[in-house]
């Protein structure tokens, strides 16, 4: 550590060539900024001094060993891991490089079905096996919150080969975390990594009140979106790794092949700003940052038409207090969200039920005009409302479940009305948050279409098919 002798390495170094006042004669083609069209805010072309390239003096995100290779043992040092790696291409990459430095053609793989749809299309380019384990669900909120050890124990004995890993995601894209340990525990008795999709929990290290890092839990691979809660820019994430478990040669490779020859500087930089900041948080302690959240928390109760959802966190429940869950006596998720954008308030997501925020990490950030939005909002939707038991939430009702695969090609397209008992033969995916509700290969329930129709009928988003919208979906014949 004693080398490093900037608390800000690549951020210092970048700075550092600015300054020079260099003449690029090198990509990329805007020239510094001097290359560009008129009329164009200024401020943009100020940004664009940060876009550069590897050239002398500047490092290479791919053989890393000046600049770059101090702000990831920097960051390694914060998250107490072996080793970090600062991501690009967001943590999808990630996902993707994690499972295929650990998978191959036939292996099998513990998957937490919840998960985000990076992780299915991972499996599917490793052509691995996939044994999905369903979460459990919150019976008062319908909310999932993770998976029981005794449920990876089932999955363990039904596995059709040797498991090569098992990946789960916490949090929650709502916030809801729960104890790794005992899986951990019981993976690494197995002698099998655990891949932990982190990536809405990039902050949990500053501790309490925020739930405990999978990096504390000791995950083999972590990877955090520092986009999503930390300020750092779209794309900016991490992934940890620990323990002896993992072929960090393999990984790295698979790092440098899935991710651009050409990674962004300005990227980059956030990405060591953002460590810099959780570093300074750490040091200062989270009292008045919770202080802060707890103050907003306070002051949106006192609105009628409103809650806040809460779980239950007595045992290994907990759940982030930059996530909050608004739902209204009268609205669904989706008319609260359309209210609260017409007032200039633009929320994380919409479902049924519920809307969610992703609120500041930030000690003084200043809520008032946020509350004054928020109340005129609510105030001028319409009166009303809606019979809550009568609608359907996602729910996975089998514990242990494979996708059914077909010797098949043929497909055709049917009605919905139709498509019950029939394999799916296209992933669909309600956006956000990217999980997705029918993977190609898994049979298509009634529970499936309800959700679906109604998903549709709020107007919300279906990545995967142009015939959903039309009620249609492909299937396999």
């Amino acid at each position: 550590m004693e080398h490093l002798r900037s608390k800000l390495p690549l951020y210092d170094c970048v700075l550092n060539h600015i300054n020079k006042r260099p003449l690029s004669y090198h990509v990329p083609g805007h020239k510094n900024g001097y290359v560009f069209p008129k009329g164009v805010e200024k401020d943009f072309l100020q940004f664009l001094k940060y876009d550069l390239t590897e050239i002398t003096g500047l490092d290479d995100l791919h053989e890393a060993e000046e600049a770059i290779q101090d702000s990831q043992i920097l960051a390694a040092n914060l998250y107490g891991v072996d080793q970090t790696y600062f991501l690009v291409n967001g943590s999808t990459v990630g996902n993707l490089a994690a499972i295929l430095s650990l998978c191959e053609e036939g292996d099998s793989i513990i998957v937490q079905r919840d998960s985000h749809k990076s992780i299915f299309n991972a499996i599917n380019l490793a052509k691995a096996n996939a044994i999905f384990v369903s979460p459990e669900v919150d019976l008062i909120s319908k909310l999932t919150v993770g998976i029981n050890v005794e449920d990876i124990k089932q999955a363990l004995k039904v596995a059709p080969s040797s498991v090569k890993a098992i990946v789960l995601t916490n949090p929650t894209y709502y916030g809801v975390s729960t104890d790794l340990a005992p899986i951990v525990s019981l993976a690494h008795k197995h002698s099998i990594p655990v891949v932990v999709d982190e990536a809405h929990g990039a902050h949990f290290i500053l501790g309490a009140p925020f739930p405990k890092s999978a990096t504390e839990f000791g995950a083999d691979i972590v990877i955090q979106s520092a986009h999503k809660t930390l300020p750092a820019m779209t794309m900016g994430s991490y992934l940890h790794v620990k323990g002896n478990f993992i072929n960090k040669n393999r990984l790295s490779y698979l790092l440098g092949a899935l991710q651009s020859s050409s990674p962004s500087y300005p990227i980059m930089v956030s990405l060591d700003i953002a460590r810099y900041y959780v570093e300074c948080l750490k040091n200062e302690g989270t009292a008045k940052i919770k202080a802060n959240l707890k103050g907003f928390y306070n002051e949106l109760n006192q609105i009628d038409t409103l809650s806040i959802v809460e779980l239950n966190q007595e045992g290994n429940l907990k759940v982030d207090l930059l996530k909050l869950i608004l739902s209204s006596t009268r609205l669904t998720g989706y008319e609260l969200q359309a209210a609260l954008e017409a007032e200039g308030i633009y929320t994380e997501l919409a479902d049924p039920l519920y809307v969610l925020l992703v609120l500041p990490l930030s000690s003084s950030f200043d809520f008032s005009d946020t509350l004054l939005r928020i109340k005129k909002a609510v105030g001028l939707s319409a009166q009303g409302g809606f019979v809550k038991d009568m609608i359907h939430t996602l729910y996975y009702p089998e514990k242990i479940t494979h996708k059914i695969y077909t010797h098949k090609n043929e497909t055709e397209i049917v009605s919905l009305d139709t498509a019950v008992g029939k394999i799916c033969a296209e992933t669909i995916i309600p956006y956000p948050p990217g999980i997705p509700l029918l993977l190609e290969g898994e049979e298509i329930s009634l529970h499936h279409l309800k959700y679906l129709k109604q998903t549709l009928s709020f107007k919300g988003k279906i990545q995967g098919s142009t015939n959903i919208r039309h009620g249609f979906i492909r299937v396999f014949k």
